[in-house]
């Protein structure tokens, strides 16, 4: 798969430190260059906030974090670097300027996306060499969460360049939709103003205040739109005749004096003030930070409704996540299986992150089962019951844990787990797993663990298939040597 090797970003505002973090958290190097004198600082909170927004989105082992490197100026940032992405302000020649400096500096195979929300690339690739790699690579806000980045090309850009960028963002758990035409503010820009510029007016008008506004969104079409955009939902409102019964039933609403949509409302001072003093009552008590982990815990909450869908493939952005973490679990590290070691299989390292802990501040309880749990998933790709296997219809079932909490694990602790194998025969298979403190060795919590092997399609237990058979065989005959696991067949409540 096309992936980014070495990124640089021009810019560290909202949405450049977002971009930053996103390349990071993909275990891509960045360069950064922003001449404001605390752009380490504000980069290093938003990185934060994605690390603690990741730790409750997936449990897919993330690679290694990517370093993050401040730099003096454009030339040294883009240096190296295949995918560079420049978020410096609105202002077209302002734009243009970094943007000729970058093209004059950087790799010419390297790939240039502007995060503009509306300037059209074929004026910002006017003074280019290489006009041909640059494009408009629009996401949204926060983008190391909400995975859409609108890929537009100018007159100039190759449109084989925007191919590659829709496919270098894949792996990195970004959808990329390419559109066919450059056309100010592009598509989701042009829907947002449409919303924005009727909320105004219901504002202006005192129809209603901003909370009610946004209550109205949030409450209704919003969570439609979340999962299946606009078109799908009025599909569905059409009922059984689809959407020509929709057209043909609301269609003539269009005319109606129902929207100030051509009218645009004057910004006084004195509207100004309402908006500001409404929003300040609705949600002022809150800091920014604050209120971007609520909109992170949020999202992160919306998106792994949106995973579990009930044909197995999710919805939306829940379907891309799937996709995302099938990536990530496809290039992790695999467990150490050494038969000749007379020792338990080192499945998985990770780290307690602050979407891990309670208000005890230690790691809550169902983080230990998430963390047994991708113990054993380790220990099945191991066996060969990888997603192919689990798509054709078979896996391994849980149907029994005993867990066993030692001691404590707290924010920032780094954990390895071990996992030995206690008893196989055809359909089940049985194993110890323990979670240590990789800092003392010391065991925080054990999970005794019984699976059964199943035809998910029957669902009922049947025998395993030879080839996987003859790996279990194999971990069980090497950890028949090893001594029976302190606590293992111990039931609640038993003393040692």
């Amino acid at each position: 798969m096309s992936k980014i090797n070495k990124a640089a970003c021009i810019g560290g505002g909202v949405i450049g430190g977002a971009w930053a973090a996103r390349f990071a958290l993909a275990g891509i190097d960045v360069n950064i260059f922003d001449p404001h004198p605390e752009a380490e600082r504000i980069i290093g909170e938003v990185m934060a906030n994605a690390e603690r927004a990741y730790g409750m989105l997936t449990m897919a082992p993330l690679p290694p974090k990517g370093k993050l490197t401040f730099v003096k100026g454009i030339e040294e940032a883009v240096q190296g670097a295949d995918w560079i992405q420049e978020s410096v302000p609105e202002r077209l020649e302002l734009k243009r300027g970094v943007l000729t400096q970058i093209d004059a500096a950087a790799d010419p195979k390297a790939l240039i996306g502007s995060s503009t929300s509306g300037l059209m690339p074929t004026d910002l690739q006017r003074d280019m060499k290489h006009p041909e790699r640059l494009f408009v690579a629009h996401p949204y806000n926060p983008v190391y969460l909400l995975p859409l980045a609108e890929l537009v090309g100018g007159q100039k850009t190759d449109r084989a360049v925007l191919e590659d960028a829709k496919a270098k963002l894949a792996p990195i758990g970004m959808k990329g939709v390419i559109i066919n035409k450059e056309i100010e503010a592009f598509v989701g820009d042009r829907l947002l103003e449409a919303v924005w510029r009727e909320g105004l007016w219901l504002i202006k008008d005192d129809i209603c205040d901003t909370e009610t506004l946004d209550d109205v969104i949030r409450y209704s079409f919003g969570m439609r739109w979340a999962q299946m955009g606009m078109f799908e939902t009025y599909r569905i409102a059409g009922g059984e005749a689809g959407m020509r019964h929709f057209i043909a039933q609301f269609g003539p609403c269009l005319s109606w004096p129902w929207t100030k949509l051509t009218d645009v409302v004057d910004l006084t001072d004195e509207l100004v003030d309402k908006i500001a003093n409404q929003s300040d009552a609705q949600s002022g008590a809150r800091g920014i930070r604050e209120l971007e982990r609520i909109r992170d815990q949020n999202l992160v909450g919306i998106m792994h409704a949106l995973k579990a869908g009930d044909d197995g493939r999710g919805w939306g952005a829940g379907k891309l996540l799937a996709e995302f973490e099938e990536h990530l679990w496809a290039n992790a590290k695999k467990p150490e299986a050494d038969l000749d070691a007379l020792k338990p299989l080192r499945v998985l390292d990770t780290k307690v992150s602050a979407a891990w802990v309670d208000y005890n501040g230690h790691m809550t309880e169902h983080r230990y089962l998430q963390v047994f749990g991708d113990t054993s998933d380790g220990v099945l790709r191991l066996i060969g019951v990888d997603m192919d296997y689990v798509r054709d219809g078979h896996s391994y079932y849980t149907v029994e844990t005993h867990i066993r909490h030692l001691g404590e694990a707290k924010l920032g602790d780094a954990l390895y787990t071990t996992c030995q194998i206690l008893s196989s025969d055809e359909k089940r298979l049985q194993f110890f797993s323990t979670i240590y403190n990789a800092e003392t060795n010391e065991p925080v919590a054990t999970a005794e663990q019984m699976m059964l092997h199943v035809d998910s399609k029957a669902g009922k237990a049947v025998p395993a298939p030879g080839k996987v058979l003859d790996k279990v065989a194999a971990l069980t005959k090497a950890h028949a040597g090893l001594p029976v696991p302190e606590g293992a067949g111990r039931h609640v409540g038993q003393k040692r």
